[in-house]
């Protein structure tokens, strides 16, 4: 869903082109110090329509009203001097371009020949947008903080929600799991450090650049930027990276360094004050498949301690479990990226998990088995059926956690728009009459003629 939401994004971006070429443009609005342009408008008519096929006759209204309030937000951003860091839209813009480039299996030349540009033509491109998306989400998210609701409200929101449109809720289930990450024998981590450090002589001898060999050997995105990983401060990067790091001059190359990541080669480009902007190469020593089965040997002993009652799961999880793993500080608990809770309905498991679970009993726990990590590391897990529940209608007993969060966004939803409205009147808005036969527009129409 990651990959597909940077793809929708990224054709947006290329329907911009398209667009532009086609239509005349000429600003359709203007909120505070923002402006809208009619090509906007069209562009997210024509992605709309390439997703959804046939659209609502007022889809261009709909779309009108959306971009009113973001313009809206952002202009209230920059009028309450919210800061965006260089490096926090340079962070984002890298890692979308990296979920898009891993959709197209690295091939950089495929994503040049979609986009007809280059990685930094892209990037250049989208840099500003990106900036303002950022600055217009985090108004909403101040807007927004510390809404809460109480008990009784969660109470009186359900109470409100007809009998028969109480939603059907499947089956659900809480899985805990312990992570384990292979250990890399000694001869393969001194291959990588050895390798490293001949590549090291080599760029300091002449022979080679730092650039060609991150390209060349880099084990993450970042080689194909010629290991650039953009400016950052503080805090950024892992702690064995950072030290290093901070403590090299302009140009300067460190020391063979090794992280949870691998090992790591770093130059210093550029230093402005607590920012640093750095370029690397990084090697991960070779998993061997014996190192792999000593991985799968060693978890599955860790499960017998926890079968005949030596040890608990949540013993084991502070134990064994890789401290890098999301459910590490939630006691092994996995949590829905979906829901932010802890529950999942069976068919939004991954399909490793869901097979591995589905035959277990509450509180057992499954063979070891192998899987992928993000980043392309195989590692380790046991995973513990911890709760199951039937199909149900949904009630406040079994299921308040997912109607408190359903309460919490229709209070959002009625505060942000309480609040729309407010900045609407203290705002200058001049909207184009094209937009006139919109009813959803009505409050912003009504100041369009106030100067």
């Amino acid at each position: 869903m990651k990959q597909l939401f940077v793809s929708i994004a990224f054709s947006l971006m290329a329907l911009m082109s398209c667009a532009q070429r086609k239509i005349i443009d000429k600003v359709v609005a203007t909120v505070g110090g923002e402006l809208i342009l009619l090509s906007e408008v069209e562009e997210q008519h024509a992605l709309m329509e390439a997703q959804s096929g046939e659209l609502p006759e007022n889809a261009r209204c709909e779309i009108m009203n959306s971009l009113l309030v973001s313009k809206l937000l952002l202009n209230q951003a920059k009028l309450d001097s919210i800061e965006i860091s260089d490096g926090e839209v340079e962070d984002q813009l890298n890692a979308r371009i990296d979920r898009i480039l891993t959709y197209m299996n690295g091939d950089v030349t495929q994503f040049e020949a979609y986009y007809g540009q280059s990685i930094g033509e892209v990037k250049a491109q989208f840099r500003e947008d990106l900036r303002n998306q950022i600055l217009g989400e985090r108004m909403r998210g101040q807007i927004m903080s510390g809404i809460n609701v109480t008990p009784s409200e969660v109470k009186q929101f359900f109470a409100q929600i007809p009998i028969d449109s109480l939603p059907y809720f499947s089956s659900e289930v809480e899985v805990g799991e312990i992570v384990y990450k292979p250990k890399i024998n000694a001869e393969e981590r001194q291959n990588s450090i050895s390798k490293l450090e001949e590549i090291r002589q080599q760029i300091i001898d002449g022979s080679v650049t730092f650039e060609e060999m991150a390209q060349k050997y880099s084990a993450d995105g970042s080689g194909r930027a010629g290991g650039d990983l953009g400016w950052a401060k503080r805090g950024k990067f892992v702690p064995e990276f950072e030290a290093a790091a901070y403590k090299l001059d302009k140009d300067e190359i460190s020391p063979v360094v090794e992280s949870e990541f691998g090992f790591h080669l770093i130059q210093m480009l550029e230093r402005r004050g607590n920012s640093i902007h750095t370029r690397h190469i990084l090697i991960r020593p070779e998993i061997t498949d014996n190192d792999l089965e000593l991985a799968r040997m060693h978890l599955d002993s860790v499960r017998q301690l926890i079968e005949t009652d030596s040890m608990g799961f949540s013993t084991a999880v502070k134990l064994f479990s890789d401290e890098n793993s999301q459910s590490y500080t939630n006691d092994g608990r996995i949590v829905n990226p979906n829901t932010g809770n802890t529950f999942f309905e069976i068919g939004d498991l991954d399909a490793d998990i869901y097979f591995a679970v589905d035959t277990l009993d509450i509180n057992e726990v499954s063979a070891p088995f192998e899987f992928n990590t993000p980043t392309g590391e195989t590692q380790f897990r046991l995973v513990q059926l911890q709760s199951r529940t039937n199909p149900h209608k949904a009630n406040l007993k079994e299921d308040y956690s997912k109607i408190q969060k359903a309460a919490i966004q229709a209070k959002q939803s009625e505060f942000i728009n309480e609040w729309v409205m407010n900045r609407v009147n203290a705002t200058f808005i001049a909207l184009d009459q094209l937009y006139d036969g919109c009813p959803s527009l009505e409050p912003w129409q009504q100041r369009r003629l106030r100067p």
